[in-house]
C-alpha cells in the first residue's frame, strides 16, 4: 500500500480517489487544502485523520509517501516542488505546470531528491491508447494526425453575465490550451515526438484566457491538426491517418474506441475492455512506479511532458497570451 495525500478538494480529486481504490495499493491518509473549512469537510467525506493548511507542515508529515496535486495550474510547481524537496512522490494533474520553466524546476526537484515525479495526463496511460501505440505500424506511412477537444464550459454561462471563475481566470494559468489543448497535443508528443514548428491562433476573452484556439504542427512528412475550445462543442472523432489506413479514436482525451479503416474498406476493431474509472490507469502507473524503483514512467515521460508543455508554450507566445506565472 502506498500512502497517499491530495492537494486540492475538488470533483477531480473525488474521482482519482475512488480510481486509485480500485488499485487495492492506495491508502488515503492525508488531505491539504488552503482553507481549514474545505480541508476538514474533505477530510471528513473520505474519513481522513491528517488534515493541513500550512504547507510547510503538510509537506514535512511522516504521514504519507505520495501526493497527488490537483490545485488550479498556477499553483502545480510550487506545491510539487516543496513536497518532493521533503522526499515526496508527485502525481500532478495536467497540466503539469503553467511554462516550461516551471516544468524544469520540477523535473530538478525529482532527480535531486530521487521521486517519482509524473504529469497525470490519463488518457495515454489507458489500455485503449496502448491499443493505439501497438498497431500504428499498421497505417503505413503516417501523413496527419488530427484532434480535437472542444467542449463548451458551463462556467462561460457564468463569464458572460460578468463572474468570472477560475476557468477563465488568467491568474490560474487555465484557458481552452491548458485545459483541453493539452488533451490533444500530449499524445502527439508521446507517440510523434517534437515537430519541426508550430503555427497557432485563438480567440482571447477579455479575461486574458483563450476561449478557443487551433495549432498547426509540421514534422518531416507528417502534420499534426488540433482544435480546441471551451466556448464550442465538437462532436468529431480524432484521427492518424497513414497511406495504407486510417485510425479512428472516438475522444482522444478518453479514448472508448478505437478502430482502423483499411483502404480496402475493411474494418478492424481494436478496442480494449477498460474501467469505467478511468483515472485508474493513471494511479496503477504511478504506484508501479514508486514500487519498483524506477524515476519516471516511460509513456508519461520528463520528455513527453517538457516536449507537450514547449508546444503549448510556442502557442500561447503566437496567440498573446501571457500568465501571470510567465512574468515571475
Amino acid at each position: 500500500m502506498i500512502r497517499f495525500a491530495v492537494i486540492g478538494t475538488n470533483w477531480i480529486t473525488e474521482e482519482f480517489i475512488h480510481a486509485a481504490r480500485e488499485t487495492g495499493e492506495f491508502a488515503l491518509t492525508a488531505v491539504y487544502s488552503r482553507t481549514e473549512e474545505k480541508a476538514a469537510e474533505f477530510a471528513n467525506k473520505f474519513e481522513v485523520a491528517n488534515r493541513f493548511t500550512d504547507l510547510d507542515a503538510f509537506a514535512q508529515s511522516d504521514t504519507f509517501d505520495a501526493v497527488y496535486i490537483a490545485s488550479p495550474n498556477s499553483l502545480h510547481a510550487e506545491y510539487a516542488v516543496h513536497c518532493m524537496n521533503h522526499g515526496k512522490h508527485v502525481l500532478c494533474e495536467k497540466p503539469a505546470a503553467s511554462n516550461s520553466a516551471e516544468l524544469s524546476a520540477m523535473i530538478e526537484a525529482a532527480r535531486s531528491n530521487k521521486v517519482v515525479f509524473m504529469e497525470a495526463l490519463k488518457s495515454t496511460l489507458m489500455p485503449n491508447f496502448k491499443a493505439i501505440q501497438e498497431n500504428l505500424h499498421k497505417l503505413g506511412p503516417i501523413r496527419r494526425y488530427f484532434a480535437g477537444y472542444c467542449q463548451y464550459s458551463s462556467r462561460y454561462d457564468a463569464y458572460k453575465q460578468g463572474t468570472v471563475l477560475n476557468a477563465f481566470n488568467p491568474i490560474f494559468s487555465n484557458g481552452s490550451l491548458m485545459d483541453l489543448g493539452v488533451y490533444c497535443i500530449y499524445p502527439l508528443a508521446v507517440l510523434f515526438g517534437t515537430p519541426d514548428s508550430v503555427q497557432a491562433s485563438g480567440m482571447l476573452l477579455e479575461s486574458g484566457v483563450d476561449g478557443e484556439g487551433s495549432l498547426l504542427l509540421s514534422y518531416k512528412d507528417m502534420d499534426g491538426v488540433i482544435m480546441h475550445s471551451k466556448i464550442a462543442s465538437s462532436y468529431l472523432p480524432a484521427e492518424i491517418q497513414g497511406e495504407h489506413a486510417t485510425m479512428i479514436i472516438d475522444k482522444i482525451n478518453q479514448p472508448e474506441k478505437v478502430e482502423i479503416r483499411y483502404r480496402d474498406g475493411s474494418v478492424e476493431n481494436l478496442t480494449r475492455e477498460q474501467s469505467a474509472r478511468t483515472m485508474r490507469y493513471e494511479a496503477e502507473e504511478f504506484i508501479r512506479l514508486i514500487q519498483s524503483g524506477a524515476s519516471e514512467s516511460e509513456t508519461n515521460s520528463h520528455a513527453n511532458s517538457s516536449i507537450a508543455m514547449a508546444i503549448m508554450d510556442e502557442a500561447r507566445k503566437q496567440m498573446g497570451l501571457v500568465f501571470p506565472a510567465d512574468r515571475k
